[in-house]
């Protein structure tokens, strides 16, 4: 954090401090003042109209996922330029925008052969870098994106399709593959819809609630399939659905019991894609000859990095559609029951934090 002062036009940093929420530790979080950040050069300081709670927050509470204590978490934010340090152009302060979390260094040799998602000074803020639950967040100035063109319920969601994005980028779908996706939270929802855009012949959604799969039906997705939670019964009941399974399979729910089963569901010289973040002990029985014989693929895919615009260009577009995810929102002081309520309440899809509550 630099001690610059804003640029020229930017409002006086009158209040030096902000409520954010901070863990100290693993599962040891308070909501508290600390000093609120102060934009220096090329950066830019956003006043957070809106965050998204996401199961990636549930494993950074256990202290998953390369977090970095002390932390403030929070991945998927918009909201409003407070201050611009010197040498940003692009956005001026009262600008809604919204913020992609991921920084490359672009020096590390995994930058250097283009694996920037893999970059050895991977900055995330959220993850090892003061993040979007609290009042105003620091970023990068080149990771700020102009959004007055979208409302902020449409525009908080652009981390989380960006991931998506970069899924498919991943994935290299093939025209015509018949798609079982399972799972229906926020993120199954976005990327079924973007297999459902991007060349699949037929996508599938399977998943226990109602509510989910109704949106997915009003989305456009072809069909939707209600399941239990049981892995191996819903894998029964999928499997009778189709017997010669599906060229592709993606778990978004992270639960390895329902990844085990995805190689039984497809396909032959079909491909296994892991989407959803299992937890970093997991493991499942795969079978080496299986994969051998019947030529599988498998597939994961990690986050995202320089997928923002892509992911604003699809929101613009309404192609992606959005309305319905929202379901529950909660303010800063309330961050304990957000969390609580998107690991327990099956009536949740996307939680939001207002800071300014």
């Amino acid at each position: 954090m630099s001690d610059a002062a804003p640029a020229p036009g930017s409002p006086a940093a009158t209040d030096a401090t902000m409520r954010a929420v901070v863990y100290d530790a693993p599962r040891s979080l308070t909501v508290r003042e600390v000093p609120r950040p102060v934009a220096g050069p090329g950066e830019v300081v956003v006043d957070v109209d809106l965050a998204g709670v996401c199961g990636t927050d549930l494993h950074l509470h256990e202290g998953g996922f390369f977090a970095a204590f002390p932390l403030t978490p929070g991945h998927e934010a918009t909201g409003t330029v407070r201050a611009v340090g010197a040498g940003v152009t692009h956005v001026e302060p009262g600008q809604r925008v919204a913020v992609d979390n991921a920084s490359a260094c672009g020096r590390c040799p995994e930058c250097s052969r283009g694996n920037h998602l893999f970059c050895e000074h991977f900055h995330s803020l959220g993850v090892n870098a003061p993040g979007g639950f609290a009042e105003s967040l620091l970023s990068p100035a080149h990771k700020v994106y102009p959004a007055d063109d979208l409302p902020p319920e449409v525009a908080v969601l652009a981390e989380p399709l960006a991931c998506a994005v970069h899924g498919m980028d991943v994935l290299g779908l093939r025209p015509g593959a018949d798609v079982l996706v399972v799972g229906a939270g926020t993120t199954g929802l976005l990327l079924a819809q973007l297999l459902l855009h991007g060349g699949a012949g037929r996508v599938t959604v399977a998943a226990p609630t109602r509510f989910k799969l109704d949106l997915a039906t009003a989305y456009g997705i072809d069909r939707v399939v209600e399941v239990t939670r049981d892995a191996a019964e819903t894998a029964r009941t999928l499997r009778d659905l189709q017997p010669g399974g599906f060229d592709v399979t993606v778990d978004v729910t992270g639960a390895a019991s329902v990844v085990e089963t995805l190689p039984w569901l497809t396909a032959t010289n079909g491909t296994v894609f892991v989407y959803g973040m299992c937890r970093e002990d997991a493991r499942i029985p795969l079978s080496p000859y299986d994969v051998f014989r019947r030529q599988l693929t498998v597939k994961g895919s990690f986050a995202q990095v320089d997928c923002l615009d892509r992911s604003l260009a699809l929101l613009r577009s309404g192609r992606v559609r959005t309305d319905g995810l929202v379901t529950h929102r909660f303010g800063l002081s309330e961050y304990a029951q957000a969390l609580e309520t998107l690991r327990s309440d099956p009536t949740s899809l996307k939680v939001l934090l207002e800071p300014g509550r």
